[in-house]
């Protein structure tokens, strides 16, 4: 009986144990703790994003382009720096800015994305780099979305679509 008895109160203390753990760290711990190796790659991915914006989430605004007075006859962008509607997400709004040389996406910036806390920031700093990749190669918004940060994959998306489509008006 004493063995029975022995056996179901280690049972229950690892039980307890094993549900009182954190698997994640508090956000002000966890922010701390990835602040520096975020830094550098917010910096290489977006540099002009080292600071959240706080844009209202309820608009959509796209800043007006700069074309060139040529388009080119491949893919129909025109030479140019575009900045995409802001498309609203679960966690923040993304932004997407492309710049089309010769009819080819050059570059492509995400001034604004989710980075309100350590996981945002942990997610999107391994998406955006895929992301953007996929963009260059592909030259369109028909890419592949990220597993793991499907809401960042969508808005990025609608916003490069909005880039693009100004890029071919």
């Amino acid at each position: 009986m004493k063995k029975i008895v022995y056996a179901i109160l280690a049972t229950l203390s690892g039980l307890v144990l094993l549900f009182s753990y954190r698997t994640s760290l508090p956000e002000d711990q966890a922010s701390a703790a990835t602040d520096t190796a975020t830094a550098a790659a917010r910096t290489a991915t977006a540099p002009t994003a080292t600071t959240p914006t706080t844009t209202p989430r309820a608009t959509a605004t796209a800043a007006a382009p700069t074309p060139s007075a040529t388009a080119s006859s491949g893919t129909g962008l025109a030479d140019g720096t575009y900045t995409g509607a802001a498309a609203d997400t679960r966690y923040g709004a993304v932004q997407v800015q492309i710049t089309v040389a010769g009819g080819v996406i050059t570059d492509v910036q995400t001034p604004q994305y989710p980075s309100s806390n350590g996981r945002d920031r942990q997610i999107n700093q391994s998406a955006l780099p895929r992301l953007i990749s996929e963009t260059k190669a592909a030259q369109s918004a028909a890419i592949d979305m990220v597993s793991g940060a499907t809401y960042t994959s969508d808005g990025y998306i609608a916003s490069l679509q909005s880039a693009i489509d100004q890029a071919a008006a």
